[in-house]
């Protein structure tokens, strides 16, 4: 394994949950990219970062994808942890393959996507309440709010799952065996 590893991919597909257990089990450091998103968007509006913008998704995901991919380079460019023992899990949604191979250094950083692209919306919406917690953004939603973003996920999932294969990126499919695409990509990291 690398010293970085992106895990990235859409909400409640498992990213989350993926980056947290090779955190604990690899002995990595976790970093949310939620959360520096967060901070970015309250602090530096001049950025026009908008995570929650009022836009079509796919189109302010390539807007953050352009703009976050050089900054998380830059990030590794940093080298804060050069002299650690341990590497550090990025945990983030907005990165799409494109943008990681155009800005990021694959000599010390790897990505592996986790999508739901082989469902429909409504399918998609099913997934998404069966993972919901109060810790997610979507719990407060509307169920319109979220039959909509479901919607979207789908269409991401699928712009993602082609430009990983048209750049030979890893990307896996959590709609219908999640646990177990989980549990098979921990143990084959294992392996590595």
């Amino acid at each position: 394994m690398k010293k970085y590893i992106i895990i990235s991919g859409v909400p409640r597909a498992g990213k989350s949950t993926v980056s947290k257990l090779l955190a604990k089990q690899f002995g990595y450091q976790h970093l949310s990219m939620d959360s520096v998103l967060a901070g970015v968007e309250s602090v530096f509006p001049e950025t026009g970062i908008r995570t929650d913008a009022e836009t079509d998704e796919p189109e302010n995901i390539k807007k953050i994808s352009g703009k976050l991919a050089p900054f998380i380079q830059k990030m590794i460019d940093s080298g804060e942890y050069d002299e650690c023992d341990y590497g550090v899990v990025i945990d983030v949604y907005q990165l799409l393959p494109e943008d990681y191979v155009q800005h990021i250094d694959s000599s010390v950083c790897e990505i592996h996507y986790f999508l739901t692209s082989d469902v429909t919306p409504e399918e998609r919406y099913e997934i998404l309440k069966r993972y919901d917690s109060p810790a997610d953004y979507t719990y407060y939603k509307s169920e319109a709010e979220n039959r909509d973003a479901c919607r979207e996920m789908v269409e991401i999932s699928r712009i993602i799952k082609e430009q990983c294969g048209r750049f030979h990126l890893p990307c896996y499919e959590t709609a219908y065996n999640r646990e177990k695409v989980i549990k098979d990509f921990l143990w084959k990291l294992k392996d590595v």
